[in-house]
């Protein structure tokens, strides 16, 4: 696929004509794309997971889910392909949350600033 030319892929538009709310919505795509991209994973595998997830009952009729519904797909994809475990995945979660909040403000976060970095 030339992502270069890849215009039709459509996106949740908020109404202002920008895709994405917050910047964690750009990298959630970004890393489904790089996982795609470095073989973990097929198009055809992505498209069912993340249309199983928007398929679900009690979604936002606005769309306003669509980047959660992101996210689940790539946690049901990685544990479903014995990637990482559902428990890894939310380890990682938690230290990346304790990392940002131990991060003083402007700098990048990074997964050794959590304080309990390795711990878990």
């Amino acid at each position: 696929m030339n992502r270069a030319n890849d215009d039709e892929r459509a996106l949740p538009d908020g109404g202002d004509g920008q895709a994405f709310d917050a910047p964690w919505q750009a990298e959630a795509l970004a890393i489904a794309v790089a996982l795609q991209d470095a073989g973990l994973f097929t198009a055809a595998e992505w498209a069912e997971a993340l249309g199983r997830e928007r398929n679900r009952a009690g979604l936002a009729a606005d769309g306003s889910d669509y980047y959660q519904s992101v996210v689940d797909a790539l946690e049901a994809l990685l544990s479903g392909k014995a990637i990482a475990t559902r428990g890894e995945i939310s380890a990682t979660a938690r230290s990346w949350r304790r990392a940002a909040r131990a991060t003083p403000h402007g700098k990048p976060i990074l997964l050794e600033n959590d304080p309990q970095f390795g711990a878990e």
